[in-house]
């Protein structure tokens, strides 16, 4: 019998990273790095994730979907992506701006990659002080426009400026041009996909190269979307011991889920697996064959063989699945 299964973090040094997955989340990051992502559940090919607990440990999950398949991710969705792993699931430390950024859809990702596309969506858990995410254009854009405002180095006065609170969630679809800001600690919920074209990197030096990042111009002009909208904030009232839908899209569904006595969930009319994302507090999690204990900074992920949990504690999370 499968069992709720976690796995261990892997960790990508960024030149605008820094120390806040280790001294938020409370994880151990190497010494000398400014760790910028933690990926805590990855199917990415070189990055599979692999098994922290119990008795699969040491297995990757990528060996599991091929022996376990519909038991592990649920049958509709092993038959539509097979052995990938259709979620990618990150804690990141923007300790400086991000690059602006577009990220291609399905159809663009297939033909130059033979990969999916990413849409994203971002849950904001910390933030400084006049923190920003840059989401859309503000205005109406083309090509023409774009690149002039691009090459000036202006495209920021061309976008959509937030100015964020701890809570608040974000959805992005692929084509969106974006970044996000210097002062962000963000939970991103993703599909399976490392494509990134970076477009504007604020001039920024590598000082391991004493170089500018490589960037991406001409490749991201047909993946941009030019139309202007400001619709990219989720809006949802909180709910105690119950879900509440921040997002949902055919890539995946993200309920807040805040725990403050007992929550019990009945998940087997998803046929999917569920991720369990614990932004702060501590849970115990308990299953038909045992409990296990989840706490601030770790991820679980449900097999779609275990219909009923039930969380007891005091804890704040994201429950994630494939609608």
């Amino acid at each position: 019998m499968l069992y709720p299964l976690k796995f261990k973090p892997i960790y990508k040094e960024r030149i605008w990273g820094g120390r806040k997955i280790e001294t938020v989340f409370g994880k151990k990051l190497p010494e000398t790095e400014k760790i910028g992502e933690s990926w805590e559940l990855s199917g990415v090919d070189g990055d599979i994730s692999v098994v922290a607990n119990g008795k699969l440990k040491g297995n990757n999950l990528q060996e599991l979907i091929e022996i376990y398949m519909g038991d592990l991710v649920g049958d509709k969705v092993f038959e539509k992506y097979g052995e990938e792993f259709p979620l990618l699931i990150k804690l990141i430390d923007a300790d400086d701006n991000l690059s602006i950024q577009v990220h291609p859809d399905d159809k663009l990702a297939a033909e130059r990659h033979h990969s999916f596309g990413k849409t994203e969506m971002w849950y904001v858990v910390g933030h400084e002080p006049d923190a920003r995410l840059y989401l859309g254009f503000n205005q109406p854009v083309d090509k023409e426009k774009y690149l002039k405002y691009l090459e000036a180095g202006k495209l920021a006065e061309l976008l959509n400026a937030y100015k964020v609170e701890d809570g608040d969630s974000y959805f992005i679809p692929a084509g969106t041009i974006h970044a996000i800001g210097k002062g962000l600690l963000i939970a991103e919920i993703q599909q399976t996909s490392d494509i990134t074209y970076r477009v504007f990197d604020w001039n920024r030096v590598d000082p391991k190269t004493g170089k500018g990042r490589e960037l991406h111009t001409a490749l991201a002009l047909d993946a941009i979307e030019y139309k202007a909208r400001s619709d990219y904030k989720t809006v949802a009232a909180p709910r105690t011991n119950a879900p509440v839908t921040l997002e949902k899209c055919p890539y995946f569904q993200t309920n807040s889920l805040i725990v403050d006595g007992t929550a019990e969930r009945d998940y087997a009319p998803l046929d999917s697996f569920v991720i369990l994302i614990c932004l702060d507090g501590k849970l115990e999690l308990e299953y038909e064959g045992g409990t296990e204990t989840l706490k601030k900074g770790e991820t679980v992920l449900i097999p779609a063989e275990m219909n009923e949990i039930t969380l007891q504690g005091n804890g704040k999370t994201l429950e994630v699945y494939v609608p």
